[in-house]
């Protein structure tokens, strides 16, 4: 949605579309259910925030308040927080032709995909063979060749679940094991408090 409004800056990489979050006026980095939206350019702000609030999938907004944080700290975090629908989840994907889709895009990439990708836990359904692609691609890495394991699906429909909301039911909360007069853990600030308090009783 971002880049079919204009506000996403992509610089063209040998054949490839790479996103440029720096001149890009607004962002997003999906994390799941939660994205964490950036605004370079102030004017787009409120455009941002409603697109979002209308967009069928996206349960909230968020805005946090971050007073009392250094200047430097500022700087890095988003403007504001869109929170998915229990049974919706935010891509990363910002090119509108796959065939122009960058290089990490079909491999397992953590660190260069602009957001988290579960696509990554499984194979291409694409590919008639796809563990031939795996060991044709561990055969060139043995032999000393540069190779990309590409049997990562572009889309998300393989993805049948979802995590990263911080309001669920009680059944699908995490559960805290320790001894029985542990503080009570209403937020996952509280389990530092909580670890801290077993070890200064002993």
């Amino acid at each position: 949605m971002f880049r079919e409004r204009g506000w996403i800056t992509i610089k063209p990489e040998m054949g490839t579309e790479m996103l440029d979050c720096g001149a890009s006026r607004a962002f997003a980095v999906a994390d799941h259910q939660t994205a964490h939206i950036y605004i370079n350019d102030p004017s787009v702000k409120e455009e941002v925030k409603a697109l979002l609030s209308a967009t069928p999938g996206v349960e909230e907004i968020r805005e946090t308040d971050f007073s009392g944080l250094s200047s430097a700290a500022l700087e890095r975090l988003p403007e504001f927080t869109a929170v998915a629908a229990p049974d919706a989840w935010f891509t990363y994907y910002y090119w509108l032709d796959d065939t122009k889709a960058p290089d990490f895009a079909r491999c397992v990439d953590i660190h260069r995909k602009p957001g988290y990708d579960p696509a990554e836990m499984f194979f291409d359904p694409g590919l008639a063979f796809p563990m031939f692609h795996a060991a044709a691609f561990l055969l060139k890495k043995k032999l000393g060749f540069r190779a990309l394991m590409k049997v990562i699906p572009l889309n998300g429909d393989q993805v049948k679940g979802s995590h990263g909301r911080d309001r669920v039911p009680a059944n699908q909360q995490p559960v805290f094991i320790g001894p029985a007069s542990l503080p009570e853990i209403h937020a996952a600030e509280d389990v530092h408090q909580a670890i801290l308090s077993v070890f200064e009783k002993e």
